[in-house]
């Protein structure tokens, strides 16, 4: 009876927004003759959905348990059971199933005209976070990015790629490795800087990058805010206390670099011609699903489904763990950092009809 519960639960809400895929078509209505062709993501673990799996890196999931959910149980490099929010908003766009990384060996230049995924697990905005644990930086999947560009054009032709850039949605998903990996977690970054000068530092590269994108022709850009850090299964047990509490200084720096980036992003949206920079709050929804679990479902927020889900994440994540539960839909989080499949797919339900008529 309780799955039976949760499974009307995630339906109720589903049609409560108004999204129902199915067959590939388009559920996000666009207004007038508006199209979104293509979606391209840049950042980190989020959206990930396979660029660190050929890398020497700590921070990679393409083994078991991960994915023991996605089609059929196939580990591919998300970090998730199942899907991430780049598959849940390209198929709710109706553009197609999955968003392919750009490094997969078998991407197909027709990929190239509906988006491929930059997105490396463990970068961030901070050049520093994505050398800790040897992945790919935003600088890199900028350069990575013009290659895609200079692709589109010698395949389908300048006029063509001019379009794709302009039409399609940019995601930028970064910023919570930097706080709570190269701030808090190693502390590298808090003998230089207090909380305020990390992030107008973290605000600075966040803006650089977003006008790169705008130079090379994107004008649809979405950035996500900082999650409620200080809340993850991990960042609870470090620094939460005795009750593992959710950390006040973690949800604090989150909230604060989330403040400077929406203001940031306004103030673009006034000067660059043509620009649609849109600050897209992940922060409060999480949190009221944190808060709330009973609400959508969820019985465990305050630990991960894998092993202990306490600090199990990426390579410490893996098969021989015994304790890993056996119903991950009555939990937020996936591992000590990145929530369920389940998660993801009420968070992009709530957040995806939101804003994209902004981008329009």
């Amino acid at each position: 009876m309780e799955k039976e519960m949760r499974a009307i639960m995630v339906v109720l809400i589903t049609v409560w927004c108004g999204i129902v895929w199915e067959r590939g078509e388009a559920l996000i209505k666009l207004p007038g003759n508006e199209t979104v062709p293509g979606l391209i993501i840049f950042g980190d673990s989020i959206m990930d959905t396979g660029s660190n799996n050929d890398l020497r890196t700590p921070a990679k999931c393409n083994f078991l348990p991960y994915g023991r959910n996605f089609d059929g149980g196939r580990p591919t490099g998300r970090f998730s059971n199942g899907r991430v929010p780049s598959d849940f908003i390209v198929q709710e766009l109706g553009i197609k199933e999955f968003v392919p990384s750009y490094k997969d060996s078998n991407l197909h230049p027709n990929d190239l005209l509906t988006g491929v995924n930059f997105a490396s697990g463990g970068s961030g905005y901070d050049p520093l976070t994505p050398n800790i644990v040897s992945v790919i930086p935003l600088s890199d999947q900028l350069q990575q990015f013009k290659e895609y560009i200079g692709k589109l054009k010698q395949n389908f032709g300048e006029e063509k790629a001019n379009f794709v850039l302009s039409k399609s949605l940019i995601l930028v998903v970064a910023s919570s490795n930097d706080i709570a990996n190269s701030y808090f977690a190693t502390g590298l970054r808090r003998m230089q800087y207090d909380i305020p000068s990390y992030t107008d530092l973290l605000l600075h590269h966040a803006s650089t990058f977003v006008q790169e994108l705008y130079g090379l022709g994107a004008r649809r850009i979405g950035v996500f805010s900082a999650p409620p850090l200080g809340c993850m299964p991990s960042q609870r047990t470090m620094f939460g206390g005795i009750g593992r509490d959710c950390s006040p200084d973690t949800n604090m720096a989150s909230h604060l670099f989330n403040l400077k980036l929406s203001a940031e992003l306004n103030s673009l949206n006034h000067n660059l011609p043509q620009a649609k920079f849109v600050y897209i709050d992940v922060y409060q929804p999480l949190l009221h699903i944190i808060q709330n679990p009973g609400k959508y479902g969820f019985e465990v927020v305050d630990r991960g489904c894998c092993g202990t889900g306490t600090m199990e994440v990426s390579i410490l994540c893996n098969r021989l763990l015994p304790q890993t539960c056996a119903d991950e839909s009555k939990y937020v989080f996936w591992d000590s950092y990145h929530p369920t499949e389940r998660t993801y797919q009420i968070l992009v339900d709530l957040v995806l009809n939101k804003y994209i008529s902004h981008f329009i």
